[in-house]
């Protein structure tokens, strides 16, 4: 039997955002514009192997640009599909059409808003930049989940789940946080975000542009048939193909939550360790760059 999705998550900085809020399983709290909410203190023995980085001030990037639509959250079939189809002609086309508008926000990530689409074997997958707006009824109805509160811990009214997503739409773009739509219909969250900029890098050996993920699959319906690690291997994929400087995919869900994990695996990952963060125990799950072949 395929291991089951993870309910929440799969990532690895604080919550994108981490688990999947925080590496799989919980938030981590950090103040980081990565997606936290609360100081991410060294761990003993580890800081040593780590970068610290600081991104210049010149490289803050500017507000968040999204030329979509409106959305009422619902994420139902018909009207909302028209919504968020992605900006290419179609996911076997060799030469997408360009968005007709550059976003800023998401510089550091390589422009998630213009990955495109992938082909994977539940169908046509798309990762949509998150409009504040247009998508935050949905998202605060898949954190009030109880199996998703869990580990998100962002259950409330919405005002909650909008102060976690403001922290990563006005940043500098370490953290994005995206839609992930399945042949047309948005069905799960995704955090993408710089790992090696995160205060999660005080607690690894961290590598320049080390890109971590978290992962939401939002409706129940979805959960416990393997899409975890189908959209996770997809979504690693289009990340090493489309970020050139980064040769380690990473994640941090939560060590007791073992279908994440699981999940994490059939996506590639590798265990790598065990690690003691703020809020939780995560297991430290890397997706390495494949070797090219010597000739």
């Amino acid at each position: 039997m395929p291991p089951a999705d993870p309910i929440t998550e799969t990532g690895f900085a604080v919550p994108v955002m981490a688990d999947l809020a925080c590496g799989a399983g919980s938030r981590t709290d950090s103040p980081d514009p990565g997606g936290g909410s609360g100081e991410c203190p060294r761990a003993g023995g580890h800081s040593e192997d780590t970068m610290d980085l600081r991104l210049p001030d010149d490289l803050v990037a500017l507000p968040p640009v999204d030329a979509l639509g409106p959305l009422d959250g619902h994420g139902s079939r018909g009207r909302h599909h028209e919504m968020y189809r992605p900006a290419v002609s179609s996911t076997r086309t060799l030469e997408p059409s360009r968005p007709s508008f550059v976003p800023r926000h998401d510089d550091l990530l390589d422009r998630v808003a213009e990955w495109g689409p992938a082909d994977t074997p539940a169908g046509g997958f798309h990762l949509v930049p998150v409009r504040l707006e247009r998508d935050l009824p949905l998202i605060n109805r898949w954190m009030n989940d109880p199996a998703a509160a869990a580990f998100w811990e962002l259950a409330g009214p919405q005002e909650v789940t909008a102060d976690h997503l403001r922290a990563q739409l006005a940043g500098d773009g370490r953290s994005v946080p995206c839609i992930g739509v399945l042949d047309g219909v948005p069905m799960s969250y995704w955090e993408l975000y710089r790992a090696d900029l995160d205060p999660l890098a005080r607690h690894y050996p961290a590598r320049p542009h080390d890109t971590g993920i978290h992962l939401l699959v939002g409706g129940v319906a979805d959960r416990g048939r393997g899409l975890g690690g189908v959209l996770l291997r997809a979504v690693a994929d289009l990340v090493l193909s489309q970020r050139p400087s980064c040769t380690r995919v990473i994640a941090e869900p939560d060590i007791r939550n073992t279908p994440s994990v699981a999940a994490f695996l059939t996506a590639g990952f590798r265990f790598s360790a065990e690690v003691d963060l703020p809020a939780k125990r995560a297991a430290l799950m890397v997706r390495d760059r494949p070797l090219r072949p010597l000739l």
